[in-house]
């Protein structure tokens, strides 16, 4: 039996393309699917299209996590994530891992016959969006054995979006999130990392569903289709490629430039969520403080109440490497906790449109 994309009783969240609404695609990190069905085996119908990297689905069942590498061609696929189950109803989460090193379709889930189906528990009221890089994207968390320690050599395999600082923030606060995050993505066109060497910038992300040109036509996004109580912006540690510039003189051309077009990204922020709560903040991976300390500038020029500058107890010199799974949970504790002193004015309805 297939259930197909489009049941109603499917529960979807994040950022997803659902101009066919049998075959939705999946782009952003932690965009996921929920559902409760029964019987002794879960299969799923998708087609992913590759970038670069392994690319890894993933997914839990009943409370165990596990993954699976998906296809490189386009071809539709049919996956085993669980077989010789016990026979009962089944929660099941699938969600992206992976930032836009991939996008993938998904057609439905194959079950047995006369399985039960049902909804999972709906989404929770509370929204938040994030607007961050590799690190807000949960890239190389799975790496335990590297803490504190530069990256192995990988090839996407060790990256999870449930184990991003992000979700596991989401989750403590019981949020649902929007993920905008993409490995090497700094604020500027021509900076940072991704799409080397035509680098492409937050500027030119934030406000797409497909941003990246090598797997389709990039389009925009309907804001009107989410609107968070919180976003956090975690951009500012990647701008320092191919030259850190605010590292060498903090009153450069250049660093003051970067400034105003922060500030303007902000500010277009505001103007899309007017009444949100908006976080500015960086990570513990090693960067320049004069990043931080641009940012805590531009955050006192906006003179805006409901616009903050947080920063861990190790911003910025936490780790050489990415964040790994004990190192983003400590951070999404202080990051929680600092949200929870904010009030439960944060998540007042009219706060997120």
């Amino acid at each position: 039996m297939i259930l197909r994309a489009d049941d109603e009783k499917l529960t979807y969240s994040g950022r997803i393309d659902y101009e066919d609404k049998e075959a939705p695609v999946f782009i952003y990190p932690c965009s996921s699917i929920r559902v409760r069905v029964s019987g002794s085996f879960i299969r799923i119908l998708v087609s992913n299209k590759r970038a670069y990297w392994e690319n890894w689905l993933g997914f839990i069942i009943d409370g165990r996590q596990g993954k699976m590498q998906l296809p490189e061609n386009e071809e539709r696929a049919v996956l085993t994530l669980a077989e010789n189950l016990e026979d009962k109803l089944h929660d099941v989460l699938i969600f992206k891992r992976q930032d836009a090193c991939h996008t993938f379709k998904f057609y439905g889930l194959e079950v047995e016959n006369n399985s039960l189906i049902r909804a999972s528990q709906p989404l929770p009221m509370r929204k938040i969006e994030v607007y961050g890089d590799s690190v807000s994207a949960g890239e190389v968390s799975e790496a335990v054995d590297y803490e504190g320690k530069e990256d192995p050599v990988h090839n996407g395999e060790y990256s999870n979006s449930y184990y991003s600082y992000a979700w596991m923030t989401a989750r403590k606060l019981n949020a649902r999130i929007h993920d905008i995050a993409q490995g090497g993505v700094a604020l500027l066109n021509g900076t940072g990392w991704f799409m080397e060497p035509d680098y492409i910038g937050m500027e030119q992300i934030y406000d797409k569903l497909q941003y990246n040109p090598e797997l389709g036509s990039v389009n925009c996004w309907d804001f009107t289709k989410y609107r968070p109580h919180l976003v956090l912006v975690a951009i500012g540690q990647n701008d320092n490629h191919p030259f850190d510039y605010m590292a060498e003189d903090y009153d450069s051309e250049k660093s003051v430039y970067w400034r105003k077009r922060y500030k303007m990204f902000v500010e277009n922020l505001r103007r899309i969520y007017p009444k949100a709560v908006i976080i500015l903040k960086t990570t513990i991976l090693y960067h320049h403080q004069n990043w931080d300390r641009s940012i805590e500038h531009v955050c006192r020029e906006l003179e805006d109440p409901n616009i903050y500058h947080f920063r861990y107890a190790d911003n910025g010199c936490g780790t050489p490497g990415h964040i790994r799974i004990p190192e983003a949970e400590r951070m999404s504790e202080e990051l929680t906790a600092f949200i929870e002193s904010l009030g439960e004015n944060v998540w007042k309805e009219e706060y997120g449109g």
